[in-house]
């Protein structure tokens, strides 16, 4: 019991760090954390709505499995739930969090700013989805699931292409934005289906690329930050937002 928690204090670190740094890259700027506890709130507050609506479509699945899709072969229904139910309502959530943010905070923030704002409610999210998961999680399971971060992947992706949306005014990059945090989400839920393992265990594969991939976009991710303390187009501020 003992080594269980010590190993979910240590999946917790990263993420926690990540939160530190993101709200220490200005932390002079009293209106800058006031929008990054806004963001910290906001992400905590996401798993609320994804817990009731988990609870209804629990229900709805249940149904709809015995009469709907009972013939449909096991994997087209898994991965109906794992991208319409799982990656797409929480992406989506997560999104909506982020644009009322930007809405209600938005003050001549840079595109670094945003970015910022997107990876708290992506860390916070994660921080929240990772404590109940953890009861029935291996310690394995668990600090994959620490040190890979995939809501902090997904979230940096959302928050570069929102920034980009903005800097340019092509709104392209907006769908991008969601469109590939939910793609990549998705893909990722899915791969832990254990009827997929059982079918061909050649797809373990996916999840292990695609939990390398989350580690790519972490390094990513610092190299963005890294990169804008240098580079102007990073911190100058936005003076528009959709």
């Amino acid at each position: 019991m003992l080594i269980n928690i010590l190993i979910l204090i240590a999946s917790l670190i990263p993420s926690v760090l990540i939160l530190v740094w993101m709200y220490r890259r200005k932390k002079d700027d009293a209106l800058y954390r006031k929008s990054c506890n806004s963001a910290l709130i906001r992400g905590l507050v996401c798993v609320a709505p994804i817990l009731l609506l988990s609870g209804v479509l629990f229900f709805l699945n249940a149904f709809l499995r015995i009469s709907v899709l009972g013939t449909v072969d096991v994997l087209v229904y898994k991965a109906l739930y794992t991208f319409i139910v799982l990656a797409f309502a929480e992406e989506l959530i997560k999104y909506l969090a982020f644009r009322f943010l930007l809405k209600k905070k938005f003050h001549a923030d840079s595109w670094a700013d945003v970015v910022a704002y997107m990876v708290i409610i992506g860390t916070a999210f994660g921080l929240m989805e990772d404590l109940p998961y953890a009861i029935d999680a291996s310690p394995i399971m668990m600090l994959v699931r620490g040190f890979t971060m995939g809501h902090v992947g997904y979230a940096f992706l959302m928050g570069r292409f929102y920034g980009k949306r903005l800097a340019t005014g092509k709104k392209r990059y907006g769908v991008l934005a969601f469109g590939i945090p939910f793609l990549l989400h998705g893909l990722y839920d899915f791969s832990l289906t254990p009827e997929l393992i059982e079918r061909n265990e050649a797809f373990a594969v996916i999840g292990v690329l695609l939990a390398v991939t989350d580690l790519v976009l972490i390094g990513l991710m610092i190299a963005f930050f890294v990169r804008a303390k240098k580079q102007e187009r990073y911190s100058e501020p936005l003076t528009a937002i959709e």
